[in-house]
């Protein structure tokens, strides 16, 4: 068995050579919360020894964020990161890796008055744009993973002691991301073999559409003419592999902008912008929300939505079996990138352009035009449930199980 060190080790390992496998000569650029202090450290130190030319390491703090929102003029909101985004985007364009380690608290931001939110958030999504775009269409390599902060863990465990919560996420943690076992690197290759194999019979499929069913939920989403199933683990321009989350349960494609509609109740809370959204229900015409409502975050969810002209639109279709590790370990995380592995989940905004035959090739117009959502933000949530149902209606308009009761018919 595996002790504290030995699996934070670990976990380092995997994000250097599983996350964004860094290659001889790279640089690496590592975004992080200052709590985070400790696993970015065994990440710079693993990169080197993999051959990184150099690392890079942009830190944040929660409370600094919070004493900016409370204390800042309002037009500090308005003025967008330039000189930040340009570096970003030029160390994408040559050939950097990114890592984002995520520790923040879902309620960081709580009470702040939303046009602030908002503000800072279109303003650093326009800003960040160019950098975005490469990212998404797998130009550089990227991958996420998270750390417990206190105030994250007091979040999940509210009814752990104070002194066992940090202790009882890093237990989850590394479960989930197979930290906890011998040799990870062979547990995470066997584990991505078999989330292709789900690929490939979906892409030899070519469902035209997918509807889905359950409690609140009736929702038809066509698909595009050359949409590709894929998986987190993926390859950059250079043909380099890397994984994008770390957790990763999911196989997903892009959806046809104008071809979702029906209503669609999320399952799981949302964390977005500091604030929690939760038990929401969305209703869409011809592939945009036409009317929403929720009991928690109503005015969050209303900016989410008016964020840009895309962001009403669907941009990602996820599937994710109910019989899953992290959906079994029942345990709610309040942040997407383990909670979107613990379920089905659809996001608001922009679509990924390598979710299409030669869409890393294709300008942001002709991504349009084949049927890609375009937007300043991409924002799973998680509407996956034991009672779902979901067929994918063929060419001929047959109705083919794909899930039955939450799970892969």
């Amino acid at each position: 068995m595996l002790d504290f060190n030995q699996k934070l080790e670990n976990y380092a390992l995997l994000a250097v050579k599983i996350g964004v496998n860094i290659q001889h000569g790279q640089k690496l650029v590592v975004n992080a919360d200052i709590a985070s202090a400790e696993l970015v450290r065994l990440v710079v130190r693993k990169a080197y020894e993999a051959g990184a030319k150099l690392v890079k390491v942009n830190y944040s703090d929660e409370v600094v964020t919070r004493v900016r929102y409370d204390l800042a003029p309002s037009e500090s909101f308005l003025e967008a990161p330039k000189w930040q985004a340009d570096e970003l985007e030029d160390l994408a364009r040559n050939g950097a890796a990114f890592l984002t380690i995520i520790s923040a608290n879902p309620d960081l931001l709580n009470g702040v008055e939303s046009s602030r939110i908002a503000d800072n958030q279109k303003t650093t999504g326009q800003a960040m744009a160019g950098y975005r775009e490469l990212l998404m269409g797998n130009h550089a390599s990227w991958s996420g993973l998270a750390f417990p902060s206190p105030s994250w863990a007091a979040k999940v465990f509210p009814e752990v002691p104070v002194e066992q919560q940090v202790d009882r996420l890093w237990d989850a943690i590394f479960k989930a991301v197979r930290a906890d076992q011998a040799d990870p690197i062979e547990a995470w290759s066997l584990h991505l073999a078999g989330l292709k194999q789900r690929c490939d019979l979906l892409n030899d499929k070519k469902y035209r559409s997918l509807h889905y069913t359950a409690p609140g939920t009736d929702l038809t989403i066509e698909l595009p003419d050359g949409h590709i199933w894929c998986q987190a683990g993926t390859v950059n321009d250079l043909g380099v592999p890397f994984l994008a989350n770390i957790p990763t349960e999911e196989v997903f494609t892009a959806p046809l902008k104008t071809g979702a509609s029906g209503t669609v109740r999320s399952t799981k809370p949302l964390s977005y912008g500091g604030n929690i959204i939760d038990r929401f229900t969305l209703t869409l015409e011809k592939g945009k929300v036409i009317n929403y409502t929720a009991e928690e975050g109503l005015d969050t969810l209303a900016t989410l939505l008016s964020m840009d002209d895309g962001s009403s639109y669907f941009g990602e279709v996820a599937l994710v079996p109910y019989h899953s590790p992290i959906s079994e370990s029942g345990i709610l995380y309040y942040t997407t990138l383990y909670d979107e592995n613990a379920s089905c989940h659809l996001a608001l905004g922009a679509a990924y352009a390598f979710t299409l035959q030669e869409g890393t090739s294709m300008s942001k117009d002709e991504l349009s035009e084949r049927g890609m959502n375009q937007s300043l933000v991409h924002v799973d949530f998680m509407m996956g449930s034991p009672d779902m149902n979901i067929d994918g209606i063929t060419d001929e308009g047959i109705a083919e199980p794909i899930f039955r009761n939450g799970n892969w018919a």
